[in-house]
């Protein structure tokens, strides 16, 4: 047994936690913590490659992997050992002082971005965007620029920047008016994009598949137009591939597919393998758009999820996940439009991050069923299931999903 394991197994955790029944737990959950997230349905307490344990001993395959986060699945070795070396070595510098897993992960993001750039660590998606939008406003005042155009039903998170920028009217509006000036369009609508952008505008944010709108890609061709119109108006091109990126469609970056680079990137999710962690890339000059003290981070670069971070590229990479991941999308995207059933109208996605289309908004009662069934996916929109298991997931366990599929959602209709 090693050290790791025997700590959890033997109750070193703190405190009753372990032992607990699931209700026990979900009734001190809901004394304990504001009523924001309601009560989960499923108390989770182990996890062990793309499966995942509940507090009554349930095995659940895991399709959503903490919402494209775990990319290593859960336990990875390669993990385990970068943070746990990490940890008893050098925990947390701060910004004070410079420590080498953050130095090795910004050069490592820059070579698999293949374009000279600067990179800010922070600790999760929307705090990198939030570094974007200081960015895209700095930028803006040198140059003149008003404005911000980002894209209807996108998301890039909920602070007050970045709900800014989001264009989900049911979170945002109780939580206006914002004091920035952001324009909203259709997503994947080129006409409407240039009409928006003009050399007032300092930056277009747009995600390359809207993940949180239920996975919606956008028409071929779509960012090619973008990058040509933000080129002719001066805009900078602001890319959120929080969920996208590090292998989650097949290539290291979603924009990839496209053959396009940004002028800013941001990261998070997957980069970590479950570590905290964002990143925003600045590229070309975009890199040397902020001044000393402009932006900062107490924990950002902090060296364990640097740590964790180096870890999951480097899986990624030594295993051949790119390609796995391609694969196993294709498997899973092919497998699922196979299925003829009255409540499955189709899939969409690229790679391991796929929407089971409904025919109707039933996604809340097929998340359950397939819990019941073992089977741990997402009710992203009401008539849409997001599935983005970790990048290990099997050809294997793609296929016992598949196989259960039809009965989960025969159950729901029944």
């Amino acid at each position: 047994m090693s050290e790791v394991t025997g700590a959890i197994t033997s109750g070193h955790l703190g405190g009753d936690l372990l032992g607990a029944s699931a209700a026990s737990l979900k009734e001190r959950f809901e004394a304990a913590f504001m009523p924001n997230y309601g009560v989960p349905p499923v108390v989770l307490v182990r996890g062990e490659g793309s499966y995942v344990w509940d507090a009554d001993g349930r095995r659940y395959l895991d399709l959503i992997a903490g919402i494209a986060v775990s990319s290593l699945g859960h336990r990875h070795p390669a993990l385990v050992r970068a943070v746990s070396e990490q940890v008893g070595t050098l925990a947390h510098s701060s910004n004070l002082f410079v420590n080498e897993p953050e130095v090795l992960l910004a050069e490592r993001l820059l070579s698999l971005l293949k374009v000279p750039g600067r990179v800010f660590l922070a600790n999760s998606g929307t705090e990198a965007n939030e570094c974007a939008l200081k960015m895209a406003i700095k930028y803006g005042r040198t140059t003149g620029r008003k404005y911000i155009v980002a894209a209807e039903n996108g998301f890039h998170g909920r602070t007050l920047g970045a709900l800014s920028l989001t264009g989900k009217a049911s979170i945002r509006d109780q939580f206006g008016p914002f004091p920035l000036d952001v324009r909203f369009v259709p997503y994947g609508d080129a006409d409407a994009l240039k009409q928006a952008v003009s050399q007032d505008c300092a930056a277009v944010f747009l995600e390359p598949t809207q993940g949180e709108a239920g996975v919606v890609p956008p028409p071929a061709g779509y960012f090619t137009a973008a990058r040509e119109i933000c080129d002719v108006t001066g805009a900078l091109l602001v890319l959120d591939e929080i969920q996208s990126a590090i292998g989650r469609t097949g290539h290291w970056f979603a924009h990839q597919h496209d053959g396009i680079v940004p002028d800013v990137l941001t990261l998070a999710k997957g980069l970590g393998g479950g570590m905290p962690i964002g990143a925003c890339v600045g590229l070309g000059d975009s890199g040397t758009i902020f001044a000393k003290g402009d932006h900062g981070s107490t924990f950002g670069g902090n060296p364990v999820s640097a740590a964790a971070a180096l870890a999951v590229l480097d899986t990624i990479e030594r295993d051949g996940l790119l390609d796995h991941v391609s694969e196993a999308g294709r498997r899973l995207a092919e497998g699922i439009a196979a299925i003829r059933h009255p409540l499955l109208a189709g899939v969409r996605g690229r790679g391991l991050w796929l929407a089971a289309v409904l025919t109707r908004d039933a996604a809340a009662d097929v998340q359950a069923a397939a819990q019941r069934a073992g089977f741990l996916v997402n009710a992203v929109q009401p008539g849409a299931v997001r599935i983005a298991p970790p990048l290990v997931t099997t050809l294997e366990q793609i296929g016992s999903f598949l196989e259960a599929f039809p009965a989960i959602l025969s159950e729901v209709t029944a």
